[in-house]
């Protein structure tokens, strides 16, 4: 495991003093867990482990669509951890039981959504359904259903920072829609189970989240700015530049998942990111290039025809509920979260050139 990972893991391990006795001797799965935020999951599970009397046991459940198997924990061969290859949108083997579920397996890139929309749309739909299905049936003590704030759509600047009561300004015909409709019905899912067959379902709408673990051509403006600015290439601004983003480190956002997880309210809906620095492209872009000490500079381009149109203008979350509710408190600086995503990337970059024969 990087430095930079196992750091980010026991400061995670940290944040969580209070809640992380909930999770002894208990059994999670998750769907998704080969992905960025899912193997950061995983990965806490692991080290808390090693401080449990009776482990906690993980299942991992991923098809690898978007995930690998050579995730931020080197691999998923770890004690008390088994790796299950499943198609989320098949039900979940009935002999599986587990204390806490967790859904965050979904294509969350918008080059891969536009070209996955069918599996975008089915992996959250069915995914959930077959989760919640399966949560009813066994009891599971909680359940957790990653969103999206992408299910605000382009908010109204009178909603920005946009509380979870905001109910969004969504194209349902869009090329954007597979992923933001697919998110906004799976929460609906979610408030139907827990209405009807009393589910503890809890939902988180993630702002934002980068970090380590990112794939180097994930298509997301940070992982883009970097490595663009690692081959020594300008960093690419999409139109003006105009369009404003606040990050969360992936510390920060994965303490906050497992804080809905263990003890948000059954039923609730939880903005999970940063509320610190509500920055324009342009002006990340410039951030990036400072770090990189000059060697890489911004450039205007038009949007590339293979990302979805209808980009919102502001993202930017409200954080009172969670903050007030369960105590969350973003720790990590963008400036400090990209130099610490820096360090990762440059890694695997130069493991990535090793392996197709470019450098000794």
């Amino acid at each position: 495991m990087h430095p930079i990972v196992l750091g980010d893991i026991q400061n995670i391990v940290r944040a969580l003093e209070s809640e992380a006795p909930l999770l002894e001797g208990k059994t999670v799965l998750i769907t998704g867990g080969a992905g960025f935020l899912g193997s950061y999951m995983v990965a806490v599970i692991a080290e808390l482990n090693k401080k449990f009397v009776l482990p906690c046991q993980v299942i991992v459940v991923d098809n690898y669509l978007t995930g690998s198997k050579q995730n931020v924990l080197g691999d998923i061969a770890h004690p008390h951890i088994v790796s299950i290859t499943h198609d989320v949108r098949e039900p979940l083997p009935s002999d599986l039981r587990a204390d806490y579920l967790i859904h965050a397996a979904g294509v969350a890139s918008p080059l891969y959504y536009k070209r996955y929309p069918l599996e975008t749309i089915d992996g959250t739909i069915l995914g959930i359904r077959n989760l919640l299905e399966h949560a009813r049936a066994t009891g599971a003590q909680s359940v957790l259903y990653f969103s999206s704030s992408e299910i605000y759509g382009d908010p109204d600047p009178n909603f920005v920072p946009t509380p979870e009561t905001y109910k969004g300004n969504v194209s349902s015909l869009g090329p954007r829609s597979c992923y933001d409709e697919s998110k906004r019905l799976g929460e609906t899912y979610c408030m139907a189970y827990h209405a009807v067959h009393h589910v503890p379902v809890k939902v988180v709408r993630p702002f934002n989240v980068f970090g380590p673990g990112m794939k180097l051509n994930d298509y997301r403006v940070i992982p883009n700015f970097l490595l663009n600015a690692l081959e020594g290439r300008p960093l690419p601004v999409h139109d003006k530049g105009n369009q404003t983003r606040t990050f969360c480190y992936v510390t920060d956002a994965v303490a906050g998942f497992f804080k809905v997880l263990l003890k948000g309210g059954s039923g609730e809906v939880y903005n999970v990111g940063s509320d610190a620095e509500e920055i324009n492209m342009f002006a990340l872009a410039q951030k990036v290039a400072d770090i990189f000490g000059g060697a890489a500079s911004p450039v205007l381009i038009p949007y590339p025809e293979a990302y979805p149109t209808d980009e919102p203008r502001r993202r930017c979350p409200d954080l009172r509920k969670i903050k007030n509710d369960l105590g969350y408190a973003p720790q990590v600086s963008l400036r400090e979260g990209v130099e610490r995503s820096l360090q990762w990337f440059r890694n695997e970059h130069a493991r990535t050139l090793s392996s197709r024969g470019h450098i000794e």
